[in-house]
């Protein structure tokens, strides 16, 4: 090992010298002495690969695309093309492989392929445009083929195969529609509504009698007459407060109700959410339509009232017809048939 008194041989430990950009890396004997630097201030001369990762570079900084992002989630490849890989495996990637051929080699400018099936010649054409080529076919059938070229817009191959983007595209995940994922995403109570108000309520009645129940959970409230006649008060925090208004609400609602029940300002309290249109976007009881109700279902149903049906008759109207039927015989069998003599044998 080289020591600080054996400065005049050269170090023979081993070190690494690279080129300007970092990207290649090589291990050399360090040589280092008292009297010369050795192979620490070395560096090697940019390649081919260096000098196209700095294109690259370049060019995801003019488009405003973060490189680490774009190798890791990107997929450099339309569905389309995906899904053409996935029905033509072997097919395909006989194929990919000869783009990646014709990209990395700078003298071709121009690629013909043999004819070919139309859905095979479809996949050549989106695969062209996932490179950044141009492409068209030629020639009628059977002969008709593809040809690509490179044009200004071409830059590189893809740097992750199709196989990889296959495997790591993920599945589209099913949309959530379970009741706990609704409330989850549901908008935030905002407000109180107040159902059958008394006769008479006015806003400076319900501010002077709810303000300190508000004020000592850092809100303040706005009060509304809805068409319905229903009240809606609005939390908001107030300007010494920054109160997450839904958290409030909900804990300042049980003090709330007992106060508008006991001075009788109206007959119930929920919660809601309001817009600022004052339209009702949603009530605590669609809150819990989702949970506690749910219970219900496991009970024993109560019956409805049965509604005798319009078309069948009740026994009284049965009876009442036929009672009806005899007093019309009765009549029809006591009628005479002269009533100027029944007349006179009253008179006599």
């Amino acid at each position: 090992m080289w020591k600080a008194q054996d400065q005049t041989i050269p170090c023979q430990g081993k070190t690494f010298i690279t080129c300007e950009c970092q990207h290649q890396k090589q291990a050399v004997k360090c040589l280092a002495s008292k009297t010369s630097e050795g192979n620490s201030k070395k560096i090697l001369d940019c390649n081919d690969e260096c000098l196209k990762l700095q294109r690259n570079a370049k060019l995801a900084a003019a488009l405003n695309i973060d490189p680490a992002t774009h190798t890791d989630d990107h997929i450099p490849y339309s569905q389309q093309t995906l899904d053409m890989f996935k029905d033509m495996v072997k097919f395909c990637q006989t194929y990919e492989r000869e783009f990646r051929v014709f990209a990395a080699d700078t003298n071709e400018k121009r690629l013909r392929f043999k004819p070919m099936q139309p859905q095979q010649r479809a996949f050549l054409h989106s695969l062209a445009e996932d490179f950044g080529l141009d492409s068209e076919s030629q020639d009628p059938e059977p002969h008709r083929h593809v040809s690509i070229f490179k044009t200004p817009r071409f830059v590189s191959a893809p740097a992750k195969t199709l196989a990889q983007c296959v495997k790591v595209k993920p599945a589209a995940a099913p949309e959530a529609t379970s009741s706990k994922q609704l409330v989850n995403t549901a908008e935030p109570f905002n407000a109180f509504l107040l159902s059958n108000p008394r006769f008479g309520l006015t806003i400076d009645e319900i501010h002077n009698d709810l303000q300190p129940e508000f004020a000592s959970s850092g809100l303040d409230f706005d009060v509304s007459f809805l068409p319905t006649g229903d009240v809606v008060l609005r939390g908001k925090p107030s300007a010494t407060w920054n109160t997450k208004v839904d958290a409030a609400l909900n804990a300042m609602k049980s003090t709330v109700s007992k106060k508008v029940k006991a001075l009788d300002l109206a007959s119930s309290v929920v919660l809601c959410s309001v817009d600022s249109s004052l339209n009702i976007i949603r009530k605590e009881e669609d809150h819990l339509a989702g949970g506690w109700s749910q219970v219900a279902k496991g009970a024993s149903a109560s019956k409805a009232p049965v509604r005798p049906d319009i078309g069948i008759k009740s026994s009284f109207t049965v009876l009442g017809s036929k009672t009806l039927g005899k007093k019309k015989k009765s009549l029809e069998k006591d009628a005479v048939d002269d009533w100027e003599k029944e007349v006179e044998a009253w008179d006599a």
